[in-house]
């Protein structure tokens, strides 16, 4: 893309070349200004060549035709090797007509278009520098400048997060550079602030050095992404405008086409073309069921593409019109997988998906735009679209504990929530905001999230009343307020059992076992987890089955029922490795480990806890395998 640094890394590697000795026959280089409002012609560049070959004056051939025979022949009598860089080309035109005639020569070519049709081309495609490089090229530009410049050694976390606003763009970076160096004294953290306070990398970079670099190119980044933009067809203009409002860093193909309202076939091609430009980045997701191409803007390119689309109203009409529809698109899938996640033998098998795993892999893959996309919800307009679509997420974000995912989620469609006027989903909002919120540790709030679900049930006369007094429950348990807890939740199982839903039943009773064994009822509370296991049983649900019977065991051993909460947590744990639910795994690991130390089993112990850092760690969940860990090794 255009800022990559083409032009830079062409010419030190003609330099690092030559010094090398690989072509004693010197270089010729050659800027065709492509991207220019007036690009050089292939004839206009011959000219330039054989002038530096030494034909000028009288010696020029008089007709074009004759200046290129003149220019073939000159080189096929040189005997040493040359290069040849031809730089800048937006056109196959301006240096098909300028490659020599012999493959004695080299030749080197920079272009943001990438030339697919012509065959005998080796491509080297450049990407954006990695962390580490972008850190060490400001660094160098500053110390070029003054050997005593010393803000990248005293901020290195703030250079590091400089260089991640500019997107690891060379001349972005550059441009970052040239602002630090005209303010020596103030730190690199001032910068960032800058940046960020602005909203948009692109604007307060451009703002901030009208400078040059050593080729005397002017070090601004807009005019650079404009002329790429002013190049394209409008269908594909239309495609990068469209998708620079995306939500997320990636897309999936069947996303961008639900934006663009195009089909596949057509998406596709677009893509491909923009990707043969530069603009977008095909990124190869991993295999399985929602493997497959996704799509990348750059940051910067991104950023442009949104200030475009605010400059004209009726790009701004039409990119809300797109943004309805990516959102009917992931709320459709997402309320497909949600389903498979909660499907139950016996009930109608819920389409779209295959089965619970590739619903899970979609839902995996697209997350970042999904959890974006319910943010987009900043007007009436799509509201109530983007509470379902949050609600639907709820339950895989506890899954894969993506706490901080739902937290930010519950937020949002609180306030799509307020602005839909509908007081039963803003109830329904409010209760899973409060589940995200315990979930993420932050009890008090969740306390409160949980109440005013409660309340606006009840004042709705909505059956859902009952699982708002669960999730209520569970709150005032992590508390401490275990009593006011045992209460809340058999007030959701008397609910329940009031509404006959067996299913929800089951899961108060198993609610209330927990609390009652927090409160040292450990008789009552076996009875009720016992409760819980077989009506989970009963109705098929293998997953809740198996956490009843892991707590189950817990209850178990504190009762000195040694043997059989070990038989209890085995049943919970093949099931739970059967669902790849590996944080459960890991805590029915954990409490076998301690059954085995207080039954003075040492090395089973030690075995356990290793296995449950195992089951952690494939959960992410760092410090739990790290605790794991350090109990593993006090067993030795």
């Amino acid at each position: 893309m255009g800022g990559i640094g083409k032009t830079a890394l062409a010419v030190e590697t003609a330099h690092q070349a030559c010094t090398q000795g690989w072509f004693p026959g010197g270089t010729l280089f050659v800027d065709l200004r492509g991207y220019d409002d007036d690009p050089v012609t292939a004839d206009q560049a011959v000219l330039a060549l054989l002038d530096a070959l030494g034909v000028r004056g009288p010696d020029l051939p008089p007709s074009t035709a004759r200046q290129y025979d003149a220019y073939r022949q000159l080189l096929a009598e040189r005997q040493h090797r040359m290069l040849l860089i031809l730089d800048n080309a937006s056109d196959p035109a301006q240096f098909l007509p300028l490659l020599p005639g012999t493959d004695r020569h080299r030749v080197l070519i920079s272009s943001r278009d990438r030339p697919d049709a012509l065959t005998g081309v080796r491509l080297v495609n450049l990407e954006t520098l990695p962390p580490d490089d972008s850190a060490a090229l400001i660094t160098r530009a500053l110390h070029d400048a003054d050997d005593r410049d010393d803000r990248p050694a005293r901020e290195p976390d703030a250079l590091r997060e400089l260089t991640s606003l500019c997107g690891h763009l060379p001349l972005a970076l550059q441009i970052a550079a040239a602002m630090l160096r005209r303010r020596r004294h103030r730190g690199i953290a001032s910068l960032v602030d800058e940046i960020s306070k602005a909203g948009n990398a692109l604007a307060a970079l451009d703002h901030g050095t009208r400078g040059t670099d050593q080729y005397g190119r002017s070090l601004v980044l807009r005019p650079v992404l404009e002329t790429s933009y002013r190049r394209l067809p409008p269908d594909q203009a239309r495609l990068l405008r469209l998708l620079a409002l995306a939500p997320g860093t990636e897309t999936g193909t069947d996303a961008v086409a639900a934006l663009a309202d195009l089909d596949t076939e057509a998406t596709v091609s677009l893509l491909e073309d923009l990707a043969a430009a530069c603009l977008v980045s095909p990124v190869w997701a991993e295999e399985g069921p929602a493997g497959g191409v996704r799509w990348r803007l750059h940051d910067l390119v991104r950023a442009f593409g949104v200030g475009v689309v605010a400059g004209d109203a009726w790009w701004v009409e039409e990119g809300d019109e797109a943004r309805g529809r990516v959102l009917d698109f992931y709320y459709a899938w997402a309320d497909a997988a949600d389903a498979w996640l909660r499907w139950l033998p016996g009930r109608p098998v819920p389409g779209r998906f295959g089965g619970r795993p590739e619903a899970l892999a979609w839902l995996d893959q697209e997350r970042a735009g999904l959890v974006a996309a319910v943010g987009w919800a900043d007007g009436e307009r799509y509201a109530g679209t983007a509470v379902r679509l949050a609600a639907d997420l709820a339950y895989y974000l506890n899954w894969r504990r993506y706490f901080d995912d739902w937290v930010a989620v519950g937020r949002a469609s609180l306030e799509a929530a307020g602005r839909s006027r509908d007081r039963t989903a803003e109830a329904v909002t409010w209760d899973n905001f409060g589940f995200a919120l315990r979930k993420a540790g932050r009890v008090a709030e969740a306390i409160e999230a949980h109440t005013r679900a409660r309340d606006l049930f009840q004042a709705a006369e909505d059956h859902r009343e009952a699982i708002a007094w669960d999730h209520l429950g569970f709150a005032l348990r992590r508390a401490g307020r275990v009593a006011e807890a045992i209460e809340a939740h058999s007030r959701a199982r008397n609910l329940h059992q009031a509404a006959g839903d067996r299913h929800r039943e089951a899961i108060s009773w198993h609610n209330l076992g927990i609390a009652l064994h927090a409160a040292g009822q450990v008789a009552e509370a076996i009875e009720a987890l016992t409760r819980a296991r077989n009506l989970h049983q009963a109705a098929g649900d293998r997953h809740r089955e198996a956490i009843a019977w892991n707590n189950l065991g817990v209850a178990l051993h504190t009762a000195d029922r040694v043997e059989e909460a070990v038989k209890a947590h085995g049943r919970a744990l093949e099931v739970f490795r059967e669902f790849e639910d590996w944080y459960a795994t890991g805590q029915v690991l954990y409490a076998l480990a301690l059954i085995h130390k207080s039954a003075g089993r040492p090395a089973e112990a030690h075995a356990s806890w290793l296995q449950a850092a195992d089951a952690y760690t494939r959960a992410d969940a760092t410090a739990e395998a790290d605790e794991a860990r350090t109990w593993a090794e006090e067993q030795q």
